[in-house]
């Protein structure tokens, strides 16, 4: 019997995770990006020079940027979140509670990753998908946190976009958890 209350005590359930999770993002934001802009880099002739290079690759073809290429054309956000595997803060991103119809692109590469269709909400601060475009993202295990999670990557620049969990609607079961950071909407026209 002991041995059960260990057990239950050491493996929180998911919720309990993501919250924990979401009260780390919120505070090491808070702490560790006061004063940095959200808004966009500046537009400099290199960041210019990079754009136009990104936008010369066929998008089925893989993006290669140094880290130092990536800085001057994402946010210091961006940067943190899709290079680093940061987490953005729960409940206060831009896409956790949008429910227009349109597609999500990837933020670094413009990637399509998700048709809006696909969205729903999870109630986790984040924004939730049961399944993105047929290979626009790969998965790797992340053991960061002391847990084992699903990362979720997109296929085309390696950017990190979020994690994948088993807990999602039907048809797929699967709940792809973004990072709004890591991704760009395009509303239908």
């Amino acid at each position: 019997m002991k041995e059960r209350i260990f057990t239950a005590t050491m493996h929180p359930n998911r919720r309990t995770v993501l919250k924990t999770i979401a009260l780390f993002a919120v505070g090491a934001t808070a702490a560790g990006l006061r004063g940095l802009s959200e808004d966009q880099p500046a537009d400099d002739s290199d960041a210019s020079k990079i754009r136009a290079k990104l936008k010369a690759i066929p998008m089925d073809q893989k993006v290669n940027l140094t880290n130092d290429e990536w800085r001057k054309i994402l946010t210091p956000e961006q940067f943190r979140v899709m290079r680093e595997a940061g987490t953005e803060a729960a409940f206060c991103n831009a896409y956790w509670n949008n429910h227009g119809k349109g597609q999500y692109h990837c933020a670094a590469c413009d990637n399509l990753i998700f048709d809006a269709t696909a969205k729903f909400d999870s109630g986790t601060g984040w924004p939730s998908f049961y399944q993105p475009v047929k290979g626009s993202v790969v998965t790797h295990t992340d053991n960061s946190y002391g847990m084992s999670r699903t990362e979720v990557r997109c296929a085309r620049c390696d950017s990190h976009l979020g994690h994948v969990f088993e807990d999602g609607p039907p048809p797929t079961g699967l709940r792809y958890c973004m990072n709004s950071v890591s991704l760009r909407f395009e509303p239908e026209k």
